[in-house]
């Protein structure tokens, strides 16, 4: 009977044993449950904590490279200094290059283009501002026969001192300039129709009163002018042509006029046929 007692009451352990087993088996996961969220929220924590430390170490990295950025090294500053330098040369050279391409290099007054350029701009002021003034063409008459008789240096001198009796004339506002050879322009401000063919006569008799003398002989040049009035209607090269044109028309009148004066007054050609001149 106590065998049997035993042997019942092991059975029955063994069966508490088994059905508690699948009890503790469903426990164990919840034990693990927790340990794994608690992982998870350490990771979290730790992984915001890194990522707050890195967005801020960055931000200062940023700002550290933008003061950098800011800053000019005083190589930089040197490198400056000298790049202006070199660009100011070279603004000054190109209005050199400019004005030298628009001077009459031999008499230092405007050549035909620096002179139209100027006519240009004097006619759109003239335009706008309801402006008044006068264009003068004067061609030297005997320009030819000096230099052929006494070369061109004596010629150059000869249009030196014209250019310096145009400019006694003139007003320091009034532009003078070589459209070629022995023909010249000035471009005269605020001066009505009668007081320009005034000033064209008397640069005219200035030019006439002008005498020279190589090689022991006086020689003398004169000057034919024509005038043309500028307006608001006027355009550059009309004026040019207009006034031109009426120094031809004054050219051939002064030649009727000194009728029984040689076309050389100077005597050159009598000069050069007597083995005088070469």
């Amino acid at each position: 009977m106590r065998m049997k007692k035993k042997t019942t009451a092991a059975a029955s352990g063994a069966a508490k044993r088994r059905k508690g087993a699948p009890a503790a088996r469903k426990s164990a996961p919840g034990r693990t449950g927790t340990k794994r969220t608690g992982t998870k929220r350490a990771g979290t924590q730790a992984a915001g904590t890194k990522g707050t430390g890195t967005k801020g170490a960055g931000a200062k990295a940023a700002g550290a490279k933008a003061s950098t950025r800011g800053a000019v090294a005083p190589s930089d500053k040197s490198t400056i200094r000298r790049l202006r330098a070199q660009l100011a040369r070279a603004q000054a050279r190109i209005e050199e290059l400019q004005a030298s391409s628009e001077t009459d290099f031999l008499l230092d007054i405007l050549n035909r283009r620096g002179f139209e350029r100027e006519l240009i701009r004097s006619l759109s002021f003239i335009k706008r501002y309801q402006a008044s003034g006068a264009l003068i063409v004067l061609d030297v008459d005997r320009l030819k026969p000096i230099n052929d008789a006494f070369g061109h240096a004596a010629g150059d001198e000869v249009l030196k001192a014209i250019v310096a009796a145009i400019s006694d004339q003139v007003r320091a506002s009034d532009v003078i300039g070589r459209l070629g050879g022995d023909e010249f322009a000035v471009l005269l401000w605020n001066l009505s129709e009668i007081d320009a063919r005034a000033k064209a006569a008397a640069l005219e008799e200035a030019i006439d009163r002008l005498t020279f003398v190589f090689r022991g002989s006086r020689v003398s040049a004169g000057a034919s002018a024509g005038v043309a009035i500028l307006t608001a209607h006027s355009d550059a090269d009309r004026v040019l042509d207009e006034a031109d044109r009426a120094m031809y028309v004054r050219k051939a009148q002064r030649r009727h006029d000194s009728q029984g004066i040689p076309e050389d007054p100077g005597g050159y050609s009598a000069l050069r046929s007597s083995g005088t001149l070469p």
